[in-house]
């Protein structure tokens, strides 16, 4: 699936996003990813303050941190990189 199709996935239904998608998601947007310990994937941008954690449940990226994701994106007016 490509990254237009995740990003209309993740803001129709965030708790219906698979973990590797969000991460994919993720990654579209410019983050990379600069630590895993357990469960916890966590992500940053060079110009952006914040760190985005995601987790993975049962395959499934939690709900809260997927709109977390999102309002970032949507503060900082960030846009899907070229190829995604």
């Amino acid at each position: 699936m490509n990254a237009r199709k995740l990003l209309a996935k993740a803001l129709a239904s965030p708790a219906g996003l698979r973990f590797d998608e969000a991460t994919r998601l993720a990654k579209a947007f410019g983050f990379s990813e600069i630590r895993s310990r357990g469960r916890h994937h966590i992500f940053s941008r060079q110009d952006i303050p914040e760190l985005v954690n995601l987790q993975e449940v049962h395959g499934m990226a939690k709900a809260y941190q997927v709109r977390q994701l999102l309002r970032l994106v949507e503060r900082y007016n960030l846009e899907l990189e070229d190829g995604a």
